[in-house]
């Protein structure tokens, strides 16, 4: 005789009837669009996976960290705009979730954060692996909650979800005890296959009249606009709305670090990313412009240098009413809307002047324009590098021209974001990367979650060696999902960044940043991935081009030239005002 799921044994009518608080997540998660669950299993979670293999409508997809279970979380909301859900066991399984949790939250990214605990008399005693999981996730989170009860289990569910997608999307927490989900609930609610929110929770807020009348007089009376597009572009898949406004109105466009993806860097008005480094194309579109309309940019530390930079007067339109005027308060006009609807409104509105507008800059746009040719034209590939190492530079324009126009760009934290200024993104939601949180580890376990949605896509992750370390396990796992996933390794066998970083601010003195020298493509063969080092830049290409035919991933470890440093790399020199 099998023995019962669970302790409590039930007759036959009361199983038919009767559902675990589990059964009961995980179709509430179904019933919320959820399509996958990332994560690591534990004796407490077992409730709600074991649930799942009942489910056809759910997948799990076992990773070998739960940090890279967040992170796919994360990924695949960027990616989809609806949430994915990752689950850990309590304590050590709860922390390990965090540093992917808190890249969500600072880049909103929609994701069920599910954590299982103890048994609810046992919450904060000296059980196994105590944690308080809802204060420890609450900073990085925009709903946190101990689910207790199964009669609170539902609504719990469908707050969590609102939250995560109204607004700013984000992640959310939701902390199951262990006798909640894995005990009986007699009378289970009706669970709609489809719930009703998922109707109306992506609709967005548009400006109203006023708002749009103070806009449009702002920006006719300004002789040298810039839209400034940050993650809003993204989020709201705003970018072809925010090109239809500029080319209306002959309007150069710079996008933020965390803006890039959101429109064609191949657009005529289209002139870079201004960061923290940036380049010297972008700041000076931006150094010259006398009204910054920043769209969905909350000109946070990144862009703004830690807010050292000088900026004209602001029109600011932003969903959270909160970000508005946050900084740069006393030169900031601002309106709460969705920035698509806000293009689309603002178009119409000065529709009567359009031309007029575009005609009279048409001159700085083609100044600007031959800027950014010859900005372009110096950073062709130069294939002057040592003997057995290449230039970053010039490893990302030759991936350009490997890698099909639909690819999915996914550059990690740390330099690979750096030089990816130099990849041309040809099509919308066709970039991610790790901005707010700039957590490293990040470029793997989103590739497989982008293998997932779509397996057929090409995707390029463009990874230090750094960054490879902490996520390495998950190599195993991309063996077991597979896809269009081509893993290009920058191998400087350091934390390049920081040490460039040391280099130029420490007279060259360096501490903790060097590494003995891995073959990343042995180890990846180990793994089940097929690998190889590759320090020739044709020969990268073509291999590249490869992987891209087939169906299945490989990694290419390419040992870099230390020499380029991207704190001193002349096209990412800031632009400086005569």
């Amino acid at each position: 005789m099998q023995p019962p799921r669970f302790a409590l044994a039930l007759c036959e009518d009361e199983m038919t009837a009767s559902k675990t608080g589990g059964e009961l997540v995980v179709e509430m998660l179904c019933s919320l669009g959820v399509k996958y669950v990332f994560g690591v299993v534990g004796g407490q979670t077992l409730a709600i996976t074991d649930a799942i293999i009942d489910n056809p409508d759910i997948e799990f997809v076992h990773t070998r960290h739960e940090g890279a279970a967040a992170v796919m979380a994360d990924a695949y909301g960027r990616l989809t705009g609806t949430p994915a859900a990752c689950i850990s066991t309590t304590g050590p399984g709860a922390t390990n979730l965090i540093t992917g949790v808190g890249g969500a939250f600072r880049d909103s990214s929609p994701a069920f954060i599910l954590t299982c605990n103890n048994h609810g008399e046992n919450i904060h005693k000296d059980d196994a692996q105590n944690a308080d999981h809802v204060e420890l996730l609450r900073p990085l989170t925009k709903y946190s909650r101990l689910v207790a009860y199964a009669s609170s289990l539902k609504q719990a569910m469908e707050e969590a979800y609102i939250n995560a997608m109204t607004g700013n999307p984000g992640p959310v927490h939701l902390d199951f005890t262990r006798d909640m989900i894995e005990g009986v609930v007699a009378n289970p609610p009706v669970i709609p296959k489809v719930h009703p929110a998922r109707k109306w929770v992506c609709e967005r807020p548009s400006a109203n009249q006023p708002s749009l009348a103070r806009a449009a007089g702002m920006i006719l009376s300004a002789d040298r606009p810039v839209i400034w597009l940050g993650n809003g572009g993204n989020r709201s898949a705003g970018g072809d709305a925010v090109l239809a406004f500029a080319e209306a109105l002959n309007i150069p466009v710079v996008t933020t670090f965390n803006g890039i993806g959101a429109v064609r860097t191949t657009h005529p008005l289209v002139f870079g990313a201004v960061s923290r480094m940036g380049t010297n194309l972008s700041t000076q579109v931006l150094n010259e412009a006398d009204l910054v309309i920043a769209l969905g940019n909350s000109l946070n530390a990144v862009s703004t240098t830690r807010w050292k930079r000088k900026l004209p007067a602001i029109l600011q339109v932003d969903i959270d009413p909160t970000m508005i005027g946050r900084y740069y308060a006393e030169t900031t006009t601002g309106i709460v809307a969705d920035l698509k609807s806000f293009c689309d409104d603002i178009l119409e509105a000065l529709a009567p002047e359009a031309d007029k507008a575009k005609s009279g800059r048409a001159d700085w746009i083609a100044k600007l324009q031959a800027a950014r040719k010859a900005w372009w034209a110096s950073t062709e590939p130069t294939r002057d590098s040592p003997q057995g190492v290449l230039s970053p530079a010039d490893i990302v324009r030759a991936l350009r021209d490997a890698s099909p126009t639909d690819t999915l760009l996914i550059p990690d934290a740390g330099n690979p974001g750096v030089w990816s200024f130099l990849w041309e993104v040809t099509e919308p939601n066709s970039y991610i990367k790790p901005v707010g949180f700039g957590n490293m580890g990040f470029a793997l376990p989103s590739a497989i979650a982008a293998a997932l949605i779509d397996p057929k896509r090409p995707v390029l992750a463009l990874i230090g060696d750094g960054s490879l370390g902490m996520s390495l396990g998950e190599l195993e796992t991309l063996a077991r999902v597979g896809g269009r996933v081509c893993i290009v390794v920058l191998n400087d066998s350091s934390y390049g960044n920081i040490r460039q970083e040391q280099e130029l601010h420490f007279n060259g003195r360096t501490i903790g940043v060097d590494f003995n020298r891995i073959d990343f493509g042995q180890v990846a063969r180990g793994m089940g991935v097929d690998g190889e080092v590759i320090s020739d830049l044709d020969a990268l290409v073509a291999r590249v081009k490869a992987v891209f035919q087939g169906d299945r991933p490989a990694l290419v470890d390419v040992p870099l030239d230390r020499s380029v440093n991207a704190w001193t790399y002349p096209a990412f020199v800031p632009h400086q005002v005569q």
